[in-house]
């Protein structure tokens, strides 16, 4: 088989090797397609280094099908098509109060463990999650970060009418988007960039330039002394810290998306004058991968226009310099089987 490794030094190499016959409660998978995420780019740049085990294969949004059973696996068989929700929660403790999806010692697989950049991927079979045989499978590797934007969604307790507000219009922040608008909500989008706005504009989002025009004063015309009931901060940049609170109603909610790595500054006297509430939302759960399972497969929602192309496994360096120096584009699929 064909697999990919992380070597460091923004440098990726293609191997051959046996494939391995999956351990007791594994399972094989025959990788189908795996996105590049944001958590990938950064990895390239050498950000998450003490944390990878170089050289490794990384990645994790995928589809594929079932390949070969380890011992002791039920309820699944040869030949479904499946995704994998890439949390290993076995170091869940009772501290964690059952939330094993955000639980002390998670260990997140294709950054802490090997990854779907490869042809064929052994997992736990409890990290399954079964697809319908019709689904297309370069829209099926967009259910990971799917759902991550119903799992916000779901934590802003988003209602049909609400005011929306996202900051970013990145791959999840156009997620977020539409499924907030899916859920009833009237959303505007904050971005910056050019080609981005574009590609939300046609989609029928109402999109909005910070650089160009009074963000503030904008909502404030458009949606009246309400501003925004919900803001999702997908950004992770500074300005948008600065806004969010302006931009929120009262007792406004304001969903924390973005990764901050470092401290940042946030107006909290707006928390207080307001009685804001602001929301941290990380990763999924169960029910959140099931939900962007269904979406995908209704085909009611445009997502194909969020992949911006599709490389076969081998061109896995050229990708990732590809994404690098165009910062405009969405999603990037690799063929694992090409």
């Amino acid at each position: 088989m064909k697999a990919t490794l992380y070597e460091g030094n923004k440098t990726f190499s293609v191997i051959e090797k046996e494939i391995a016959p999956p351990l007791a409660g594994e399972v094989r998978i025959k990788v189908a397609f795996c996105g590049v995420c944001g958590t990938d780019v950064h990895i390239y740049h050498g950000a998450m280094d003490k944390r990878i085990q170089i050289p490794q294969s990384i990645g994790h949004e995928m589809s594929g099908e079932i390949d070969a059973l380890g011992e002791g696996v039920h309820g699944f068989s040869i030949g479904e098509k499946v995704v994998v929700r890439p949390l290993d929660n076995r170091a869940e403790k009772p501290s964690d109060k059952g939330y094993s999806h955000i639980c002390k010692d998670l260990k997140f697989i294709g950054i802490d463990s090997p990854g779907a950049m490869q042809e064929y991927w052994n997992v736990p079979a409890f990290t399954l999650h079964k697809l319908p045989d019709h689904i297309d499978m370069q829209l099926a590797a967009l259910i990971e970060p799917l759902a991550v934007a119903c799992h916000d969604i779901r934590m802003a307790k988003l209602e049909s009418g609400e005011k929306v507000v996202v900051l970013g219009g990145g791959p999840i922040g156009l997620l977020v988007a539409m499924v907030a608008r899916d859920k009833g909500g009237d959303v505007i989008i904050s971005e910056v960039n050019e080609t981005r706005i574009a590609l939300a504009e046609s989609l029928g989002f109402t999109v909005v330039n910070p650089t160009k025009t009074d963000l503030v004063r904008f909502v404030e015309t458009r949606n009246g002394a309400s501003i925004a009931d919900v803001v999702f901060e997908v950004s992770g940049a500074q300005p948008a810290l600065d806004v969010m609170t302006q931009l929120s109603g009262i007792r406004g909610r304001i969903v924390m998306v973005a990764i901050h790595a470092q401290p940042r500054q946030v107006d909290l006297f707006q928390f207080f004058w307001k009685e804001l509430q602001l929301i941290g939302a990380r990763v999924y759960e169960k029910e959140d991968y099931e939900e962007s399972i269904q979406l995908i497969t209704q085909s009611k929602l445009p997502f194909e226009k969020l992949i911006t192309r599709i490389e076969p496994l081998e061109n896995i360096q050229k990708v990732f310099e590809t994404i690098a120096g165009n910062p405009s584009g969405m999603k990037y699929l690799l063929n694992c089987q090409s």
